[in-house]
């Protein structure tokens, strides 16, 4: 396979209608999004029926309506000094647009990205060239970046979202709204809102001593797709909550406590691991609306000891991740909101950005969730056949959830080191 993806035109894509929302604070959520990677994901479809030409120019056009209902796609963060190393951010909503890429890879065909063992490394080249920006760089670059790539027999379509502005379900409202709008319709199904209920004046100010890089560097290491059929996840649900004497347990909590045990090789009474994912605020909080974009979400971690992970059993594992849940409360999120923001990057001798987690080994981070509505965009030519994250998301210990193409499975996107994903392989097919 000629692994070459070839850039055929890049340019900015703006609304069609004038903009009803000049400007939006951040809020802590959002600010704190400045320390993490941009979301980038991409769908994949088997060829279109019409010619490419047209086709591209449709996206884009389809691109420019959609931006009408989403205006900070469209803008550029800004940055305002406030004194003493304090800066107050906002979104500049002037419709400055957003980037479009046409890229062709006429050698890669759909097989060639979804049935190795392992991701492909030329699936990196499908998205838009900015895996190295920080979101900090939306002061100056597109806060959305988009690239469709023509394959031999099918489309990639990538997009690349500042994380400031947007997190997964934002993102993903955003993407479904897009594929509406590109398939004939007038309007969207569900308008955004953009009321910034937590963006208050004591919250806004913001200490930035060190800001030049993300939280988290790239790494070279692989990724791999861990499918789990709806019988699956109903045997490992009834499995937890029949080891822990409940039936509060859910399908999603019994598949994390069975994926966090499957990277562990050994018992040690003196490590521990860290499971590590975000608690969302839309359903918790009564101030917010499912609709509601940007950052809506804080994350929340649970350590605990190698030996308790393999010799307590799924159901134990399960439940304390339950525990850890149920304990999430409107006062615990709104507390959270409330902190002041100061962000603080911590290097390593070699300057890269790392993350630290409590344990022994690398966190196991959790990312996306089945309940974004991934297999809704068909943008006309039929429904995506899968997805896959772009090179932001390869570090140790990354886990992207993603509902899969038949109704009720689960698709898992792991990144680790070859002989972990294998160990993890071996464990998940067993048990």
């Amino acid at each position: 396979m000629a692994e070459k993806v070839k850039v055929v035109s890049s340019s900015l894509v703006c609304g069609t209608a004038s903009n009803s929302v000049p400007r939006l604070e951040l809020n802590p959520w959002d600010i704190r999004a400045f320390q993490i990677v941009p979301i980038q994901r991409g769908l994949i479809f088997y060829n279109p029926t019409s010619e490419f030409e047209s086709l591209i120019q449709h996206l884009k056009n389809s691109l420019s309506r959609t931006l009408d209902f989403f205006p900070p796609l469209a803008g550029r963060l800004l940055a305002t000094p406030h004194g003493c190393g304090m800066t107050i951010f906002s979104v500049d909503c002037n419709n400055a647009g957003a980037e479009f890429t046409h890229a062709v890879a006429p050698a890669v065909s759909v097989s060639d990205i979804i049935e190795p063992n392992f991701i492909p490394e030329i699936v990196s080249s499908f998205f838009p060239a900015n895996a190295g920006f920080t979101n900090f760089d939306g002061i100056s670059k597109p806060l959305l970046s988009v690239q469709v790539n023509e394959l031999a027999d099918g489309i990639f379509i990538a997009c690349s979202a500042n994380h400031a502005v947007a997190d997964g379900s934002s993102f993903w409202h955003f993407f479904t709204s897009w594929s509406e709008i590109s398939r004939g319709l007038e309007s969207i199904s569900k308008s955004p809102v953009f009321d910034r209920v937590l963006a208050a004046e004591d919250n806004r100010e913001t200490h930035l001593p060190t800001l030049e890089k993300n939280l988290v560097t790239p790494s070279e290491l692989p990724r791999k797709v861990f499918h789990f059929s709806k019988e699956k996840l109903g045997r490992l649900k009834a499995k937890a909550n029949s080891e822990a004497g409940t039936d509060q347990i859910s399908t999603l909590q019994a598949l994390l406590a069975h994926l966090w045990r499957s990277t562990l090789s050994s018992s040690d009474d003196s490590n521990t691991r860290t499971l590590a994912f975000s608690i969302g605020a839309r359903s918790r909080l009564s101030s917010f609306s499912d609709a509601y974009f940007g950052n809506a979400a804080y994350p929340v971690a649970l350590a605990i000891s190698e030996t308790d992970l393999l010799k307590g059993g799924l159901g134990a594992t399960a439940l304390k991740i339950n525990q850890l849940i149920s304990q999430q409360s409107n006062e615990a999120i709104s507390r959270d909101a409330e902190k002041k923001v100061e962000i603080r990057i911590r290097r390593d001798g070699e300057e890269k950005v790392v993350i630290h987690g409590s344990g022994s080994g690398p966190p196991l981070i959790i990312t996306s969730t089945p309940r974004h509505h991934v297999y809704d965009c068909d943008f006309g030519w039929g429904k995506p056949i899968a997805v896959r994250s772009g090179p932001t998301y390869k570090f140790e210990g990354l886990v992207a959830i993603f509902p899969a193409a038949e109704p009720g499975g689960m698709d898992l996107e792991v990144c680790f080191a070859e002989e972990t994903l294998q160990a993890m392989e071996d464990f998940i097919t067993s048990h």
